[in-house]
Formats: structure tokens, C-alpha cells, sequence
């Protein structure tokens, strides 16, 4: 077919009158297929001129002059000045598939080498015989952890902000903004945080983040050096382990009662950092008492230590007034603030921020520009006014009144079907209990067998450095409704029974 002529009548073009696609985006996409095809249309194949084309379709010559121009526009067509339209001898197809090299014969292959840090998160990562207990991008099982109350997101008011969103934004929004985070939204958050959490912060030190485990790497990575100590809870996050760990950081778990961190645990140990969870300790779930909170400022005033605060699920109290942050009470400036909205809204959204002294500002807006420089502008912008439109608090509102229900129903079902085989207090804040199993009951083996059953827990075990006496499993409420947590209830009662008559 290369190089004739083809009249409008030989490529068989028909049009949908119905169809929602414009009529010229329809000639342009059957052209298209026979290009790509090469059915009647080959390379170096020429096209009627434009007016003789619409002519013969019956249609107007700028319907053909738009799908002419968007098939030279991607290379499918080429014109030569003073001759006409010709099809491309070379489709752009051809450059955006790279061609598939074989091997000419199979070598061994060395094992892998990666570097040291690349050790400590393979290590500090679950293992092959855990990876069963870790959540799955899937439908949420009873009683998977870090998961809020899909069933309850306002959808369509986050659909309207985002196609808003995208409704007013400017071509400059679209480059590289400052690492930041959008601006809006920084003073959206100082504005939250100092009413809500009464944190003394100005929109300046607020840096928006992909995620609260991000904030704990930059500070880790900004905070210490290697060799230096920093204090952690026992039991507690693996994640700020990890963070701490890949930056060389010597960890010294400190342990957990039920006023918080003993930081007098840590005497005589020169310390960089602390870091901690006070209004709902991750995992345990106990509220930091003032006492504490007081020790501990004092302790890193005296130090010239820095003290992270993780404040990941503070909106959820369910009794009690809400505890003012730690930042909150620091006058000194040694404290870095941490939240999220993952918790409170979605993960996917990968979205947190950290407020921190200002003689810091400038060093971790540098370390989001040498990491990633920033978040998705529009997620940004639609947060925003979620926010100043009181979608947030109202939603927080919400959920609090559902998860305080749900943690309810967990503990009064769980009283009645699991005596003797795990005790789960409630709590007054959080998304998700600790429930303790009898002495000397291997809770990761536990975990192991639940999962079998269709249950999700992850084991204290693993959150504790060494491993304490007694296990536990970490049961998330949140995402579930009534009939799915008996369920779950159920499920756990029989593999409990079935597994501590064996022990």
C-alpha cells in the first residue's frame, strides 16, 4: 500500500450519531486503528486532501481538519509541503517498546550484595515465616490494625473538593512547589493544631510530608549521628526503629507503665533523642501522665536533647477531656511534633506533617527537597478545604462517636466469648486494644494460627525489645461494624481453645 492513493469510500468509515464521542474523535480513532493495523491504510499510504475527505463523509472540513491534525500531532501521519498527507513509514509505536534481548546462554547468578542499611531493614522487616500477620492491600479482616472506617468516608464530599481542585488550579501549581507543602494547607494545619491540640506553632514550621514514617526518617537523619543514643518506648513502633537504626542511631528502650515512658530508666546514658507517643502509646495504649511529660521536657532541656512526639490518633478520646500535646507544654522548643491523616481519613493518601522549632525549619525543608521535594498538589488542595470548610472536624466528630461504639461491642463480646483465654481491657483513646494472653502462650504463634482462621492480629512480641513475659495480640477495631467483630470474636474463641488446651 505504499504510497497510493485512498479515497474516503475505501477505508469503510461509519459514525455513531448516539455515541457520546465527538465525531471527529471517532474518524480519529478508526483512522488510527487502520494505521496501526495496517488494514487499507499502510505506511507511506496517501490521504485525500481535507475538503475532499469531509466531502465524501459528509461531514465539515474542520471535523477532518481536527482528527488530521491530533494523528500528526502523535506521528501517526506526516505532511509533505506541496504534495499532501501521507501516513507515517514510521509509527510512533516504534518508540515506545524497547525490544526484548535474550541471553545467550544462562549464567549463575552471584548472590545479592546490598549495603548495611539494606542488612538493618531486611532484619528490622518481618520475615518470611511472619509475613502472613502483616496487613494486605485487601478487603480488612477482624481485626486488622492501622485501618480506619472505610464504610464511613465522606466520598462524595472528597470527590467534589478534588474535581474542584483540579477546577482551580493554575499551570504554575502544576510544576515544582515549595518542598514544604502548599502553603494553604500549612496554615489550614497550624490553625487545626493549636485549637484542637493546643500545639504553639506558627503555618512557617509546618512541613508537609508523605507519611508520618517519612517525618521519622528526616528526623533521624537530621537529629543524630551515628553512634549517638536515642531513647525509645519498650514496647514500641517498629517503624521508628527502623528509622533510627538506618541512621546509625544506638537505641536504648526505656519501659512503659502506666504513666508512659520511665524516663529514669535512662539514667546515666547520654542520649540525643527521645522518642514517644504520648497521647495513646503505640502499642500499649496508655495516656503519658503530666508528671511524666514534665520529666521528660525537663530531661531534654538539661540534655540539649530533642524529643519526637508521634501523635498519630489523638483526635480519638472517648473519655476525659482531650490531653494537650506535649509541644504544647515545651518552652524550651526541643520538641518535633508529628501527625497524620492517615489514620483519620485514608492511608492511600499519603499525607502527614511535622511542626518543628524554627532554628530547624530551613534543615528539614532542605532534607523534603533532597528526598522527594513534596506531595501531590491536588491531594493538597483538596485537603484544605476539607479542612476550612469543617468537613474535618466534622468527620472526626463522627468517627469518634463510631469508634467509640465499636470498642464497646469488641470488649463486651470479648468478655463474654473469651474469659480465661484473652483479657481486653478497654481503653479511653485509639483505633485498637491490646488483648493479653494467659502467661507463657507464644503470641506470634498465636498470630500464626488466627490468620489460618481468617482473623488478623499482629503479636506484642514483636514490638518489644527483648520480648516481655506475657504476650499479647493487637486487636484494630476500628474498620469493623458489630456483625463483623463477633464474627471475629467467634473465630478467635475456637483457634484460643483449640490451640491453649494443647499448651
Amino acid at each position: 500500500m505504499g504510497g497510493q492513493f485512498l479515497g474516503a469510500s475505501d477505508l469503510l468509515l461509519h459514525f455513531d450519531p448516539t455515541s457520546d464521542l465527538p465525531i471527529y474523535l471517532q474518524l480519529y480513532e478508526q483512522l488510527r486503528s487502520s494505521i496501526v493495523t495496517q488494514c487499507r491504510l499502510g505506511p507511506g499510504a496517501k490521504l485525500p486532501s481535507t475538503r475532499a475527505f469531509a466531502d465524501s463523509l459528509g461531514v465539515s472540513r474542520n471535523t477532518v481538519l481536527a482528527a488530521f491534525e491530533q494523528l500528526l500531532a502523535e506521528g501517526y501521519l506526516e505532511g509533505r509541503a506541496g504534495s499532501g498527507t501521507y501516513v507515517a513509514r514510521t509509527l510512533p509505536e516504534a518508540f515506545l517498546g524497547a525490544r526484548h534481548q535474550t541471553a545467550s546462554k544462562a549464567m549463575a547468578r552471584p548472590p545479592a550484595r546490598v549495603s548495611e542499611r539494606g542488612r538493618i531493614v531486611r532484619a528490622l522487616s518481618p520475615s518470611t515465616s511472619l509475613s502472613r500477620v502483616v496487613p494486605q492491600p485487601t478487603v480488612p479482616k477482624p481485626f486488622r490494625m492501622h485501618t480506619p472506617a472505610f464504610d464511613n468516608f465522606p466520598y462524595e464530599t472528597w470527590r467534589r473538593l478534588t474535581q474542584r481542585a483540579w477546577d482551580r488550579v493554575r499551570p504554575e501549581m502544576l510544576g515544582y512547589g515549595s518542598p514544604a507543602g502548599w502553603r494553604p494547607l500549612r496554615e489550614a494545619i497550624a490553625q487545626y493544631v493549636r485549637a484542637s491540640r493546643a500545639v504553639r506553632c506558627e503555618a512557617g514550621q509546618v512541613i508537609i510530608t508523605a507519611g508520618a514514617k517519612q517525618a521519622m526518617h528526616f528526623a533521624a537523619q537530621m537529629l543524630t549521628d551515628p553512634g549517638e543514643s536515642v531513647f525509645i518506648e519498650n514496647p514500641s513502633y517498629s517503624g521508628v526503629r527502623v528509622a533510627f537504626q538506618l541512621a546509625g542511631a544506638r537505641l536504648t528502650p526505656l519501659p512503659v507503665d502506666g504513666e508512659g515512658m520511665v524516663i529514669a530508666a535512662g539514667a546515666g546514658v547520654d542520649a540525643r533523642l527521645a522518642y514517644v507517643t504520648p497521647s495513646h502509646q503505640y502499642p500499649v495504649g496508655v495516656t503519658m501522665s503530666l508528671r511524666r511529660r514534665l520529666e521528660l521536657l525537663d530531661w531534654a532541656r538539661r540534655a540539649s536533647a530533642w524529643v519526637i512526639e508521634d501523635d498519630y490518633d489523638s483526635e480519638f478520646r472517648y473519655r476525659g477531656r482531650p490531653v494537650a500535646s506535649l509541644q504544647g507544654l515545651d518552652d524550651q522548643q526541643r520538641v518535633i511534633y508529628i501527625g497524620t491523616f492517615s489514620k483519620v481519613l485514608m492511608p492511600s493518601m499519603r499525607l502527614a506533617y511535622m511542626i518543628v522549632p524554627p532554628d530547624l525549619v530551613d534543615t528539614f525543608i532542605a532534607a523534603r527537597a533532597h528526598h522527594d521535594w513534596q506531595s501531590p498538589i491536588i491531594e493538597q488542595v483538596a485537603l484544605t478545604d476539607f479542612i476550612n470548610e469543617g468537613h474535618f472536624g466534622r468527620h472526626i466528630r463522627r468517627m469518634r462517636a463510631i469508634y467509640a461504639d465499636r470498642q464497646r461491642i469488641l470488649v463486651q463480646y470479648a468478655r463474654q466469648k473469651l474469659r480465661g483465654l484473652l483479657e481486653v481491657p478497654a481503653k479511653d483513646a485509639g483505633m485498637h486494644l491490646l488483648g493479653w494472653l494467659p502467661q507463657g502462650v507464644d503470641d506470634l504463634a498465636i498470630s500464626r494460627d488466627l490468620m489460618d482462621a481468617g482473623v488478623e492480629t499482629l503479636p506484642l512480641s514483636q514490638f518489644a525489645a527483648p520480648a516481655g513475659d506475657r504476650g499479647g495480640l493487637l486487636l484494630g477495631y476500628a474498620p469493623f461494624d458489630e456483625r463483623d467483630t463477633i464474627a471475629g470474636i467467634d473465630k478467635m474463641a475456637l483457634v484460643l481453645e483449640r490451640q491453649l488446651a494443647l499448651s
